[in-house]
């Protein structure tokens, strides 16, 4: 409570309102979350187009967001942000209302995919943040911001199934969509349209990060780290089922544990590195990534379903110091004035990592069997082991180059 009750003082209320959007519209957009497979299974002809738009539900979207995420940044910087995220949730809002009314799967795949593209809420809102606080704990405004998504999409998960107990599966779209324009609403009427330009040049440079600063090593490193989570996003209840024997609410609860533990971490990890310098933040991103490669190889090892979900946990509070901290050092590497096209081209990149990560997941576990998957996830974190040590390297090589010529 004193943590938050700090950011709330630090940030101010728009904060609050910002956190407060971003928790019921993620939320929001997550009720349907874990009951797509229970619709299309309904709708589908087939076992074969069941199979294929099973993974389409969800990798679609994602795939219309890593599409179109850079562009909107690119419109938040010349239109305002502010717009921005007002139009993401229009969209979001209008498309929900129109999945409701489908009855063809393949419509429903369509306007998933229209869904994607019509999104990119979440960088705007980043952007929007550092905006309105001038760049000012950035890291801790990240990993709060990412803290409503996760909490979100917890209680939208647990709040579709409530719904979908008493009412048909369209219920929760339309629900989800009246929620969207509600929130698009608010934001229109109560977020403030910020008073002049932001700062040209972002605050890592005061750090000692040059202008060109390897925003791209950073994407990559973002999108591996991505990447390895997503890989048991689809096999997961399986995985708990028929590995471990265990029942459906003890894999409910194990999925739950890995959001939890990041919930929790990420504000810890973002005031421990917030204003560290690069190198030191680079350093941890290289501990935190073979932290991952470790707790992962063993919950893949383990035959023990107690140890399985104490190092699932552990797994989120290591997530906890990853994209935000990573976000973070792009976005202070980044002129105010591009901040939106930044922060949109790391959600292209992120949207782009979960695509890789879920098809990944699905083609390994349905060729090598379940088996597969914890292998495969820690072999992806020994890829952003080596990339994240690859960037501090040239970090330090660089902070060494101009001591040297000073």
């Amino acid at each position: 409570m004193t943590l938050t009750a700090t950011v709330i003082r630090g940030f101010g209320p728009v904060f609050v309102l910002l956190f407060a959007l971003q928790f019921v519209s993620m939320g929001a957009m997550e009720m349907s979350g874990p009951f797509w497979p229970l619709h299309i299974e309904a709708l589908s002809a087939s076992e074969n187009a069941f199979a294929l738009a099973g993974i389409g539900v969800y990798v679609l979207p994602m795939l219309g967001m890593s599409l179109t995420s850079a562009f909107w940044g690119r419109m938040g910087d010349r239109y305002g942000n502010r717009l921005m995220m007002v139009r993401a949730l229009a969209g979001l809002a209008v498309t929900q209302l129109l999945v409701a009314f489908a009855t063809d799967v393949w419509t429903i795949m369509a306007l998933r995919f229209l869904q994607g593209g019509c999104a990119g809420y979440i960088a705007p809102a980043q952007a929007y943040g550092v905006q309105v606080t001038g760049g000012r704990d950035r890291t801790s405004l990240f990993a709060w911001l990412q803290v409503a998504t996760n909490v979100g999409s917890l209680g939208g998960a647990f709040l579709g199934g409530l719904i979908l107990d008493a009412y048909p599966f369209a219920v929760i779209n339309l629900t989800a969509g009246a929620v969207c324009a509600l929130c698009a609403l608010v934001a229109w009427l109560s977020l403030p349209t910020p008073q002049g330009e932001a700062p040209a040049v972002g605050a890592g440079r005061a750090q000692g990060w040059p202008a060109e600063a390897p925003v791209t090593a950073l994407f990559v490193l973002m999108s591996t780290l991505i990447a390895s989570r997503m890989v048991l996003q689809v096999p997961f209840a399986l995985y708990m089922t028929q590995v471990f024997g265990a029942a459906h609410w003890v894999a409910g609860f194990s999925y739950g544990l890995l959001a939890l533990g990041f919930v929790l971490a990420a504000p810890l990890w973002a005031r421990f590195l917030e204003e560290r310098p690069n190198a030191f933040v680079l350093g941890w991103s290289v501990l935190i990534s073979t932290a991952c490669l470790l707790v992962t190889h063993l919950a893949g090892a383990t035959s023990s379903v107690a140890t399985f979900t104490m190092l699932y946990f552990l797994w989120g509070v290591l997530l906890g110091g990853t994209t935000p901290v990573l976000l973070s050092l792009v976005s202070a590497a980044t002129p105010g004035d591009r901040q939106g096209r930044a922060l949109g081209l790391a959600q292209s990149w992120q949207q782009g990592a979960s695509v890789i990560g879920i098809t990944a997941g699905v083609i390994a576990t349905r060729l090598l069997g379940l088996e597969a998957a914890f292998p495969l996830v820690s072999s992806l974190y020994a890829l952003s082991t080596c990339i994240a040590l690859g960037t501090w390297l040239r970090e330090r090589h660089s902070n060494k180059q101009e001591i040297s010529n000073d």
